[in-house]
């Protein structure tokens, strides 16, 4: 009987690790299309900006469950209101500029820095806020939010430094303005994002 319900055991932790990876690998989407195109932007592959990349990415993404199991129920219809829409103006701005000063400033005089820790910070921001409302769910079920943080964390980490990577020999090969793909990628993650909640 104790062997019996030792190997049950096992079966529930395993499927709830698949279901977890599963969660983690669909919130990382957003991170790693945006790792792209910074890997599209820097000039050249860079292991330390690569490692802060993903390390911003990597962190808000574990970070915004917990926040999120913090409110608890009792916030989660507000939340669920304006999620979308606040992950949308924070996209449309950053891309809205990197599309601007493509279009109207010298390659020599382009400050819009995929390395910069405020540019950074807001894109972090804006594509972990569904992690946000994840979190919010995790307060209803029975689950370690520091196991589902960690593994969310590190899966959006891993990959989000490959798609720098992915990004960033990409552009070796082809002199194309890739800062304008760059921002018309972010308004389309924030399009979708929009379009996925209103849809709802």
């Amino acid at each position: 009987m104790a062997t019996h319900f030792y190997f049950l055991l096992q079966e529930k932790q395993t499927m709830a690790f698949f279901s977890l990876l599963m969660i983690a690998l669909g919130l990382a989407m957003d991170s790693v299309t945006v790792s792209v195109s910074c890997g599209l932007i820097l000039y050249k592959f860079n292991f330390r900006n690569s490692l802060r990349i993903a390390a911003f990415m990597g962190f808000f993404q574990g970070l915004m469950p917990f926040i999120g199991w913090l409110m608890g129920i009792s916030f989660r219809g507000y939340i669920e209101s304006v999620d979308h829409w606040v992950a949308f103006v924070i996209l449309l701005f950053l891309g809205s500029r990197m599309i601007y000063e493509q279009i109207t400033t010298r390659d020599d005089f382009r400050c819009f820095d995929p390395t910069s820790n405020k540019v950074l910070f807001g894109l972090a921001i804006a594509t972990s806020i569904d992690a946000l409302a994840i979190g919010i769910t995790f307060s209803l079920i029975d689950i370690s939010i520091g196991y589902a943080g960690l593994i969310i964390g590190s899966v959006s980490f891993i990959l989000s430094f490959l798609a720098v990577y992915l990004g960033s020999k990409f552009k070796q090969k082809m002199k194309i303005p890739f800062e304008l793909i760059g921002g018309i990628i972010l308004i389309f993650i924030g399009l979708k994002i929009l379009i996925e909640h209103l849809m709802v």
